[in-house]
């Protein structure tokens, strides 16, 4: 009985860590939003960042999660087939990254490369 529990057990985890792979959950660690982006929409970002020719934007500094995107560059709005969770959010593309930002803060919150 002992083992069929221990067996079980591990039968569990293991799909739930199968489960977990499918979507993606990132956290900045800097105690910004934690931002949540399923695989289909990443293939759709890409997808419309090379179908829109979007051109990427140039700054003196590298722009990086939880960094703020300097005033002078402008912020895009994210597209809604993006994603529901995605839409109060704005976007720059910079070097071949397209980073999330907060718009109220404009802090750096994902970056899909």
């Amino acid at each position: 009985m002992k083992k069929l529990l221990l067996l079980s057990a591990a039968v569990v985890l293991i799909s739930t860590g199968a489960f977990a792979q499918s979507t993606v959950v990132t956290t900045t660690g800097t105690g910004h939003a934690t931002v949540q982006i399923e695989p289909e929409y990443r293939t759709r970002i890409k997808s419309y960042i090379t179908e829109h020719r979007v051109h990427p934007v140039t700054t003196k500094e590298k722009i990086i999660i939880g960094a703020t995107v300097p005033s002078d560059v402008e912020l895009e709005a994210v597209p809604p087939d993006w994603g529901p969770s995605l839409t109060k959010y704005r976007y720059v593309y910079s070097g071949d990254r397209v980073m999330l930002v907060d718009p109220g803060s404009r802090t750096v919150v994902q970056e899909i490369d």
